[in-house]
């Protein structure tokens, strides 16, 4: 077999063996055949909402499985099929079997990122919020770049994005905003990326054209609904109106209809001004509350197992995610997993899939990564 066949089927190995480990793979056999067996059982129906919830995770695992065994298939008659082209000398043969390889890797890849996309929001919509740290316009002007970044990676996914929330700086950019993100395992994805990102550039706000370093950070929480109960006493929350003042000029601060809410004990605090009525935006600050309610007691129990801080720090130096250079070099590092793009154009125009299926691997895997930051 040829060096580049043998490095195809390390990497669908690998990633199989990823998802065998992500599934327990035996505890998801044996799962799987329980769930079978339940959806026989025709008194199962009389539970309309347990029923719903066993055949969503029935049709998980089932498809989590399926792909890994047929890629398995389908891996092995493609090896035999290159064999089989090196026994008779046939070049074409050869090539048509390593092009299988290559093709399969890339779906490995991709039904890796998948089969671990099954977290209990990670279904869901999404809110993801940016904040701009210290620095003023400088970090102002980078959050909004965020902005567009995140709004660019949706649209590549065929998402709906709504502002939801939008603070401008004082001369460019943004303080903080509040993306709604809509569509299948939008939450799933874009958890990863919540953490402090540092932008390194010459300032186009310095007539003197030195580099300058931003920070911003990104919150991600997911959407909720009526499935998820989370109790909020109306004692603890503050409620505040105020008028909007949306991105872009729109006309829609004439009246005092954005919410800002308020929770005492947490501390959490969120505000919506998407909508024209007090009332709406008052619903949904509600379910932004709830949403972040929900995630911060999920990276509580993620906390206590594996007793990392992973999530809010402070904005600055020593708890960035991820590091932007563009001068005078272009790259981007990821700080948690190693991965490199040498294409901040891209990555700033919505190319972070890499960044986060590593992100979400590495959760799996626990592997420590040393990475040396960027200057």
């Amino acid at each position: 077999m040829r060096a580049e066949g043998q490095a195809h089927i390390a990497r669908i190995e690998k990633a199989l063996a990823l998802v065998r480990k992500f599934l327990d793979w035996d505890r998801a056999l044996r799962r799987f055949d329980e769930l079978n067996a339940r959806v026989e059982d025709p008194t199962l129906w009389d539970k309309p909402k347990e029923a719903e919830a066993v055949m969503k995770e029935r049709r998980r695992l089932e498809a989590s499985i399926g792909a890994v065994n047929e890629i398995s298939r389908e891996m092995q008659d493609a090896v035999e099929f290159v064999e089989l082209g090196e026994m008779e000398g046939d070049e074409d043969t050869i090539n048509e079997g390593i092009a299988a390889l290559a093709a399969l890797a890339e779906r490995a890849d991709h039904d890796k990122v998948t089969a671990l996309l099954s977290g209990e929001a990670d279904g869901n919509d999404t809110y993801l919020e940016v904040h701009a740290g210290a620095g003023g316009t400088e970090s102002q002007d980078w959050a909004e770049m965020l902005q567009r970044m995140y709004t660019r990676w949706a649209e590549r996914h065929g998402y709906k994005v709504e502002l939801v929330d939008y603070h401008a700086g004082e001369a460019a950019g943004i303080k903080s905003c509040t993306l709604l993100i809509k569509g299948e395992n939008a939450y799933g994805y874009a958890k990863t990326e919540s953490g402090v990102h540092r932008l390194v550039r010459i300032s186009p706000y310095d007539s003197s054209a030195r580099r300058h370093t931003s920070f911003s950070s990104v919150w991600v929480y997911p959407v909720i609904d009526d499935s998820f109960e989370i109790e909020i006493n109306p004692a603890d929350l503050k409620i505040d109106t105020y008028r909007a003042s949306g991105a872009g000029g729109q006309h829609v601060n004439t009246t005092d209809s954005a919410v800002r809410i308020t929770h005492g004990p947490s501390g959490i605090v969120v505000a919506s001004q998407i909508d024209r009525s007090q009332h709406k935006n008052r619903e949904i600050a509600m379910g932004m509350l709830k949403a972040r309610m929900f995630e911060e007691e999920m990276r509580k129990r993620e906390e206590a197992a594996s007793a990392e801080h992973a999530s809010k720090s402070d904005i600055g130096w020593g708890h960035q995610i991820r590091s932007y250079v563009l001068q005078p070099y272009q790259q981007v590092k990821d700080l948690r997993t190693g991965v490199v793009s040498t294409a901040p154009g891209d990555v700033l125009d919505g190319a972070l899939d890499p960044f986060m299926a590593a992100a979400l691997s590495q959760r799996v895997t626990g592997e420590k990564v040393e990475v040396e930051d960027v200057d």
